[in-house]
């Protein structure tokens, strides 16, 4: 492994989100390795738990020295000092094969270092039937006050198919212990597009997830990874994967379903109840600066996303080079500081998921008012079309032909569900425009 990087100069501060305020930390082990995953990830079987894992054990305290040598400096050497943390998300894998005393360490280590501010949202993803009603009541000591569930889909064949460790059954006593420890704020995921599956069987899943109720729900449309069993197994399109028609008419159903029972569609693939929405996830699609720690994370400070290594032996040797203990970041893959077009390309990209869409005066101030042009420009074929959306000052939709001079107060946004759905679409023509 090539342990060398060079550090480039930044790109202009204006274009730089600023100091991190969010945290991810990624928790590999699972019990087996689901047939779409394509994550890092660790598989220990299903009686392995952090309280029985050296394994387990000896990631976490990988991980414990890694925020310990980091510190409040990030990991570049010219990285202004954090903030205390607004949010903290535990992903994986499955965090909720570590023990309460696990999470709490993290946690603590964390505080100390960086910070927690008060009022801090903590997320956490548990997988049905990996956890105890004593471990719950721990991480809500611990202070985790977000929990998302990783339910998929509410058919047991179908969880089958996909090489869940859960059922129904777990998911429903997983549900039940949420609520005796009052974690009010869950979330639950679901994937459509998945093989045998139908829209009827779609439609009994996302209303077997609005008679739960949670406060949040994460609706996936299935994508066949390169390095997947699914991969080996299908063909994406192809029978017994639904078709790129039933795939859209399975996103139509499930922004209906939701929206009608009262969640709010505020990013493409994610409804929440009012006051409920990801602060976390949000960081990411406002292109704002986070810290990433663990195997495989990535951090993204003063305009670079850095990449720890995939594999445990990789990170473990990164995390006991003597680079890593000078800086805390010699021997992680930098991708080196992002240039203009980047930065637009990845602010359209991750703006445009968000039901607000964006800022129309903040593209103008961050980018200029001539590549504002080019972008509504080169949108106008799907603004007429009724997948792009112009809100004025006023809050009214710009229905008229933009010419050269579009409003420069406002919102940039896709429209819901038509403009969402076609979205790659949309994307391809900004990436074309300002690619070449």
């Amino acid at each position: 492994m090539n342990s060398a990087i060079a550090y480039t100069p930044t790109p202009p501060d204006s274009l730089i989100s600023g100091v991190p305020t969010a945290a991810y930390l990624h928790i590999p082990f699972c019990r087996r390795r689901c047939y779409y995953c394509d994550f890092p990830v660790s598989v220990v079987g299903d009686r392995k738990n952090g309280e029985n894992s050296g394994t387990i054990q000896q990631y976490v305290e990988m991980l414990l020295q890694e925020l310990y040598t980091t510190s409040a400096t990030c990991q570049l050497p010219l990285c202004p000092k954090s903030l205390p943390l607004e949010t903290i998300f535990f992903g994986g894998g499955t965090p909720s094969l570590l023990s309460a005393g696990q999470i709490t360490s993290i946690l603590e280590a964390l505080d100390g270092q960086f910070g927690i501010a008060a009022g801090a949202e903590i997320s956490m993803e548990m997988d049905p039937g990996t956890f105890t009603l004593e471990q719950l009541e721990g991480y809500r000591t611990a202070g985790v006050n977000r929990v998302s569930l990783g339910v998929q889909a509410f058919q047991d064949e179908l969880l089958g198919v996909c090489g869940r460790s859960h059922t129904v059954s777990d998911i429903l006593e997983a549900v039940e212990m949420l609520r005796q420890v009052d974690f009010h704020n869950f979330s639950i995921d679901l994937i459509s597009g998945l093989p045998h599956q139908n829209l009827d069987l779609w439609k009994a899943s996302l209303e077997a997830a609005v008679a739960i109720s949670p406060a949040h729900i994460s609706s996936y449309d299935l994508i066949v990874e390169q390095n997947t069993a699914f991969n080996r197994y299908y063909q994406a399109g192809v029978q017994p994967l639904p078709g790129d028609e039933m795939a859209a008419e399975m996103y139509r159903l499930a922004q209906k379903i939701l929206t009608s029972a009262g969640y709010e569609h505020y990013e493409i693939s994610n409804y929440a109840k009012p006051g409920y929405q990801c602060r976390h996830n949000r960081v990411y699609w406002q292109n704002r600066s986070y810290f990433g720690f663990g195997m495989g994370a990535t951090s993204y400070v003063q305009g670079r996303r850095i990449t720890r290594p995939r594999k445990t032996w990789e990170y473990y040797e990164w995390l006991h080079s003597e680079g890593a203990k000078q800086n805390g970041a010699s021997e992680i893959e930098d991708a080196g500081a992002e240039s203009f077009q980047d930065i637009l390309l990845e602010t359209l990209m991750l703006g445009l998921r968000l039901a607000e869409g964006l800022s129309l005066s903040g593209l103008a101030e961050k980018f200029g008012t001539g590549t504002l042009e080019k972008i509504v420009t080169c949108l106008q074929p799907y603004h007429r079309q009724g997948w792009v959306e112009i809100i004025d000052a006023e809050g009214m939709p710009v229905s008229v032909p933009l010419g050269q001079n579009p409003p420069t107060l406002g919102q940039l946004r896709l429209s819901d569900p038509e403009g969402f759905l076609f979205s790659n679409t949309i994307l391809a023509s900004l990436f074309r425009q300002f690619s070449s």
